[in-house]
């Protein structure tokens, strides 16, 4: 890829963040970089503390910088849009609402000047597909499993058309095999639209499976960008071929060796 590709889509430049005043003041993120490019697939990983979600959510608009910058396709970006959608580790779906419900919600309030009601379902149904939901769409989210809802919170995200998606350890806490279907999808999701993916992890195995570079933090207090891995491994990827391969190996050991250098355990492994 190019440095102007990289340069024209998503740039954090220089950002800092400090909580707080006087002996309170905490300084949680210091002069973090990072160029994405577009269609780029980044997973972010460190230790708890390391100021992983407070990055992710000024790239979203959530929370505001103290200092520098955050640029999408050279404009700068300060408050939440919808050309960058979240998905947290709580699915947030309005239980009073149905499946389908929830997603079209999204859809209405994106698209209502630009589609049709007739658009818009077709639209909602589109996005339920990609997640394999359009059988529980008459469903609340109280009658379905948390592997269930994280899919229609993603779906409910992907249903924005946001030109970066953000998942802030969207599947950490369901199980291993609820976990393992849904990096499975996520890749094919990615496979299929190009889109591009900044992704918040504990789990080394998921950093390494998913992404095209690993961003690792280093421990806070004043957190900063410690390594940039680049996974060697070609797409599609499939799992069990990848449990013995050298590639995958040697990186998976990469980030497990910045963690234990960064503390006494490794809580990703």
């Amino acid at each position: 890829m190019s440095a102007k590709r990289v340069e024209e889509y998503l740039k954090v430049e220089h950002l800092c963040k400090t909580f707080g005043s006087g002996e309170a003041r905490s300084e949680v993120l210091r002069d973090i970089s990072l160029d994405v490019a577009r269609g780029e697939f980044i997973a972010i990983i460190g230790h708890s503390g390391c100021g992983k979600s407070t990055l992710l959510n000024i790239v979203a608009g959530l929370t505001e910088a103290t200092s520098g910058y955050v640029f999408l396709e050279g404009r700068e970006v300060h408050q939440p849009g919808p050309d960058r959608a979240v998905v947290f580790q709580n699915h947030s779906l309005l239980p009073w609402l149905t499946v389908y419900d929830n997603v079209r919600l999204a859809v209405d309030k994106i698209f209502r000047a630009t589609k049709t009601s007739a658009e818009r379902h077709e639209w909602t149904l589109r996005n339920l597909e990609l997640v394999h939901m359009t059988s529980a769409m008459k469903k609340r989210p109280g009658e379905i499993s948390g592997g269930m809802k994280q899919r229609v919170g993603i779906a409910r995200a992907l249903a924005m058309s946001p030109k970066v998606l953000l998942l802030d350890e969207p599947f950490g806490a369901l199980d291993a095999l609820t976990r393992a279907h849904l990096q499975e999808q996520v890749m094919q999701i990615h496979a299929d639209l190009g889109n591009t993916v900044l992704m918040i992890t504990h789990d080394v195995d998921e950093a390494v499976l998913l992404s095209d570079r690993i961003v690792m933090m280093t421990n806070g207090p004043a957190a900063q960008i410690g390594e940039l891995h680049t996974v060697p491994l070609a797409r599609p990827r499939n799992r069990l071929e990848l449990i013995a391969d050298a590639s995958y190996i040697a990186s998976r050991g990469k980030v497990l060796e910045f963690l234990h250098r960064k503390s006494h355990y490794v809580e990703a492994a």
